[in-house]
C-alpha cells in the first residue's frame, strides 16, 4: 500500500454539472489530504454521486478543474485507472461467477496488487470462494463490490453509499473494514447520507445541498459551529395559542428555538440552567408539556440547522 503524500490525493476547484432540468453541481470546490478519509454529505439529490462521478472520470464536468493524485482524467486516464479502487451506489456483478472467479476477474485488469485471496480475506468471504454471486446476501455483495475496489491495491478508494440498504450489523461490518483501510494509510472519499456513518469513519467533511457545500470541517468542527451542546425536543398542547418562541431566544444559554405543529426543538448550552428556564416560561406562557427529550448535539442536528430539514428528507 502507498505512504501517505504531501500532494493532495483531490482536488476540485469551481466545479460545475447541470443537465437538462436540474443544476446537479453548482461550483464546489474541494480538497482531500493523502492518507484521510474525507466524508461528502448530504440528502439525495445533492449532487454528491454526480460529484463523486466526475471525479472517478465516469462523468465529464460542464466547467471546473479536477486533480486525482495530481493527475487529470483529461490527460492521464490510463495512469488514474491504475491507482483508484471504485465502489458504486450498486455493483451489478455476473450472478453465475462464483466469487473468487469475479475477483479474479477484476484483479486481471490491474497492472500489480494483491493476490484475489488475500482480498477475500481481508472482506471476510473465504468461506463463500466458491460460492456464485448470485447466492450471497446483501452485505455479503456489498463486502465484495468492496474487494473488487481494493483488488488493485489504489492509492485512492471512492466508496459511494456503501452501506445503503443494509442492515445494522452489516454495516457495522463494512464500518469495521474502512477503519481498518484507514489504519493501513489509505486515502478514501466517501459518500453517505447516514451522519451517523459520517461521524464514525470520517476525518473531514463536507455537507452538501441543492449542489452547493453548505459546510464542511471536523465532525467536532461542525457539532461545535451550532453553538449547542444539546438539543431539547418538547411536544406541547398549546390550547390554540402559539408558543411565543423570541421569549423562548432570550432565555441565557438558548441558542436557537424552532417550532412546527406543537413541537419544540431547543439548541442550548449548559443544559442544567437552559432547560428549567425553558419549563418554567412554558408555565407562564400556560403550555402543557406533553413530552420530553434531550440528546446531545450530533451532525443530523448540524443539516437541521443550516437546512432546516432532516438529512433524510425527499
Amino acid at each position: 500500500m502507498a505512504a501517505p503524500s504531501s500532494t493532495p490525493a483531490l482536488r476540485v476547484a469551481n466545479l460545475r454539472k447541470a443537465y437538462k432540468d436540474v443544476v446537479a453541481v453548482a461550483g464546489i470546490d474541494l480538497d482531500v489530504r493523502a492518507g484521510e478519509c474525507f466524508g461528502l454529505l448530504g440528502p439525495n439529490g445533492a449532487g454528491k454521486t454526480t460529484t463523486i462521478e466526475i471525479c472517478e472520470g465516469l462523468t465529464a464536468p460542464d466547467s471546473g478543474d479536477v486533480e486525482v493524485l495530481g493527475l487529470r482524467w483529461s490527460s492521464d486516464a490510463q495512469k488514474l485507472r491504475q491507482r483508484l479502487g471504485i465502489q458504486l451506489q450498486e455493483t451489478q456483478l455476473s450472478d453465475k461467477l462464483t466469487v473468487f472467479e469475479t475477483l479474479r476477474l477484476f484483479r486481471s485488469f490491474f497492472e500489480r496488487g494483491p493476490a484475489p485471496t488475500d482480498v477475500l480475506a481481508l472482506v471476510q468471504l473465504e468461506e463463500k470462494r466458491d460460492a456464485r454471486v448470485s447466492a450471497l446476501s446483501g452485505g455479503q455483495k456489498q463486502r465484495l463490490a468492496l474487494a473488487c475496489a481494493l483488488v488493485g491495491d489504489p492509492d485512492l478508494l471512492f466508496l459511494d453509499e456503501p452501506t445503503t440498504g443494509l442492515d445494522p450489523q452489516a454495516r457495522r461490518q463494512l464500518w469495521d473494514l474502512i477503519e481498518e483501510f484507514k489504519k493501513a494509510g489509505r486515502t478514501i472519499l466517501l459518500t453517505t447520507h447516514y451522519m451517523d456513518e459520517a461521524e464514525q469513519l470520517c476525518d473531514t467533511l463536507a455537507i452538501m445541498d441543492h449542489g452547493k457545500v453548505i459546510a464542511r470541517g471536523t465532525p467536532a468542527e461542525l457539532i461545535a459551529s451550532i453553538g449547542a451542546d444539546h438539543l431539547v425536543e418538547l411536544s406541547t398542547a398549546t390550547r390554540g395559542r402559539a408558543v411565543d418562541l423570541d421569549a423562548m431566544r432570550r432565555i441565557a444559554g438558548v441558542r436557537e428555538v424552532r417550532g412546527d405543529d406543537g413541537l419544540l426543538t431547543i439548541h442550548a448550552a449548559g443544559l442544567h440552567q437552559a432547560l428549567p428556564a425553558v419549563l418554567d416560561e412554558l408555565h407562564r406562557q400556560d403550555i402543557t408539556l406533553t413530552e420530553l427529550s434531550t440528546h446531545s448535539a450530533t451532525l443530523e442536528d448540524v443539516f437541521v440547522s443550516l437546512t432546516g430539514r432532516h438529512l433524510r428528507d425527499e
